[in-house]
């Protein structure tokens, strides 16, 4: 699978509007080549950068329709649910490292089954339920800088 915006480029800076202090715009973000059997995606966003030894989980979108292959700027694919971040709120929550320059991973997976989860579930839940059930994973990553 491969996953690409037209918000910003692999490896190249998020600009200042998708960041939480620049207007907190999701990224446009688009899809193609999901496995044979897809019946769901889930998009994570996370920063493995964050202090504190575990990624912070900036976007959840979860039940995704099979038949999606984009999100528009600013919000998440029809029919989807979105979950808890670790901010603390439900939806985005744009970039904004303490100090540095981070690195944001973008990464929506082909799911064999579509969530059994209610909207607003944590990450932990969400990123749980899809063990044992990903048939393949495209990956956006960009950095951010403070």
């Amino acid at each position: 699978m491969t996953l690409e915006s037209a918000s910003f480029a692999a490896g190249q800076p998020i600009p200042a509007k998708y960041g939480a202090d620049g207007g907190n715009v999701s990224p446009e973000l688009h899809w193609s080549a999901p496995p044979a059997g897809t019946k769901a995606f889930t998009l994570v966003v996370e920063d493995p950068d964050a202090p504190g030894g575990s990624p912070f989980i900036h976007w959840v979108v979860y039940n995704i329709p099979a038949t999606a292959n984009a999100f528009p700027e600013s919000q998440p694919a029809d029919g989807a649910l979105v979950g808890q971040n670790d901010a603390g709120t439900t939806g985005y929550f744009g970039p904004k490292p303490p100090s540095g320059t981070h690195h944001y991973h973008f990464r929506i997976y082909a799911l064999d089954k579509a969530s059994e989860l209610q909207a607003g579930a944590s990450a932990g839940q969400v990123i749980g339920e899809m063990s044992g059930h990903q048939l393949g994973m495209g990956e956006l990553v960009g950095t951010f800088t403070h």
